[in-house]
């Protein structure tokens, strides 16, 4: 594509160097510079790209997105206010505008992302359409699944993804959409059919400056959409952001189980087993049953419901679709064992999601609750204490242990999670080793008793220091209670 071509309607302060060239590729990381790229320079939070320039030069790289006075004699420099925010721009013309061919569908909130949008995978699926599934755990381009570094791409390689998608044949994307990718510019120029809000409860506040800084972020995404905005109405952050959107022009519409709501749950019973609920829409009602336990299944089923409603899918797929789900890998999932225990590993990581699961597990526990959990290191310290006030208050026994520590001592972490137990109360232990913990864990589990291992879920891998290592709550679940 002609770099012309690549930065129309860009906001340019300066060029130097000729604009009638050939590009082939478009690349902000300068290791995967080849031969005709044009090298975008970002100002990262720990790198700058314009360190990179020679490296990117010495690679074939000919021209460069910049935001500072550059000039070398037969490259072309094209200067800018704000390389990351131009970055989308630039991509979603290189692309040639790919998510605007078919159907993306964007999830924000706290908690549910993962589990909503792997719904509207396997239902969409099931009517004979190619989805492609980007979120934490992978990215699904319609052939080929690879596991994802980030929730949601930085825009260059969203861009692409969505292209590829096309090229594909997909009709649909059901995308999780963070915080973070509002603010940093990642999701810009991507047009979103439909954007749905699960709920906002605290994280990421090493980020965003507060609750409120972090509901605005969400509200970015309900900005960008031309079909529908589906909002969980049972949720405060959900209610703002329903006032501050109801009157735009891409209308909005609620789901929720105790106000009044466009989607709705009644007469809700939760086992074992999993949900059973019966089902009001705007045009018909139905007895709905989910093989996933839990209220959170409950909500998150609603809000794909709804989706799939704006998307004029027929209801007999989207209840037969629910009704034979497999759940989502790393949520509320079952460890099997012949050992009349049960044994749940969740990636439950902020205070409202162990809540969550901790009082859907004492729905149906017949024996006690006995919880293995940590936090995260480098990450918001807030919600460590409010986690461990919630883990000792719904479980029997709560297990406090090593997450992902990275450079923080792990020590340090479990101090301010003791910070909000009750030191009086003896139902806890810490066991810093999370093999160690785990095992207890099962070695003092009775018949009908639940062990819940929280915060990590489909992750298998520890990170200690900046290293990763192979660990996994499930292959470590499975071999104590093998050897029990």
């Amino acid at each position: 594509m002609n770099l012309k071509d690549v930065i129309q309607g860009i906001n340019v302060l300066d060029i130097n160097g000729e604009l009638n060239i050939d590009i082939d590729n478009i690349q902000y990381d300068s290791r995967k510079v080849t031969e005709g790229t044009l090298f975008i320079c970002i100002k990262g939070f720990t790198s700058d790209g314009h360190k990179y320039i020679q490296s990117a030069i010495e690679k074939g790289a000919k021209a460069f997105l910049v935001q500072e006075d550059i000039n070398i004699e037969g490259y072309t420099f094209v200067k800018v206010e704000d390389t990351r925010k131009t970055m989308a721009k630039v991509a979603d013309n290189f692309y040639n505008h790919p998510s605007k061919k078919f159907e993306v569908i964007g999830v924000t909130g706290t908690n549910g992302k993962t589990s909503i949008t792997t719904f509207l995978n396997e239902i969409l699926s099931s009517d004979y359409k190619k989805v492609g599934l980007i979120g934490t755990i992978k990215i699904f381009d319609g052939e080929k699944e690879v596991e994802s570094n980030a929730t949601t791409p930085e825009s260059i390689d969203l861009q692409e993804c969505f292209n590829t998608m096309v090229n594909n044949g997909c009709d649909y994307c059901a995308m999780e959409v963070s915080s973070h990718s509002l603010v940093l510019n990642r999701v810009d120029e991507t047009e979103f059919k439909i954007g749905l809000f699960t709920n906002l409860t605290p994280d990421h506040l090493d980020f965003h400056k507060d609750l409120d800084d972090y509901r605005d972020a969400k509200e970015i995404l309900f900005h960008k959409t031309t079909v529908a905005n589906i909002i969980n109405i049972d949720d405060n952050g959900g209610k703002q952001i329903y006032e501050n959107i109801k009157n735009l022009k891409t209308p909005a519409y609620t789901y929720g189980i105790d106000n009044n709501a466009d989607f709705m749950a009644k007469d809700i019973k939760i086992d074992a087993k999993g949900v059973s609920y019966r089902l009001i829409t705007p045009t018909y009602e139905e007895d709905m049953f989910v093989p996933v336990p839990g209220k959170f299944t409950v909500y998150n089923t609603l809000a794909v419901i709804a989706a799939c409603y704006m998307l004029n899918i027929p209801k007999e797929v989207v209840i037969n679709g629910l009704g034979k789900t497999n759940g989502v890998a790393g949520r509320f999932e079952t460890v099997p064992n012949d050992k009349e225990i049960s044994v749940i590993v969740d990636y439950a990581h902020t205070p409202d999601a162990l809540e969550n699961i901790l009082n859907t597990a004492k729905e149906f526990a017949k024996g006690k609750i006995i919880t293995v959990f940590g936090c995260g290191g480098d990450r918001d310290t807030t919600k460590r204490p409010l986690m461990g006030d919630i883990a000792q208050k719904l479980s029997d026994t709560c297990i406090v242990t090593s997450d992902n520590p990275r450079t923080e001592d792990p020590v340090v972490i479990i101090d301010d999670i003791l910070n909000g137990l009750d030191r009086d109360n003896k139902n806890y232990e810490v066991i810093i080793d999370r093999k160690e913990a785990i095992g207890h864990a099962i070695s003092m589990a009775n018949k009908n008793d639940v062990i819940l291992i929280a915060g990590k879920g489909h992750e298998n891998y520890q990170i200690i220091g900046k290293t990763k290592h192979h660990f996994d709550d499930k292959e470590i679940a499975n071999e104590f209670l093998r050897n029990k």
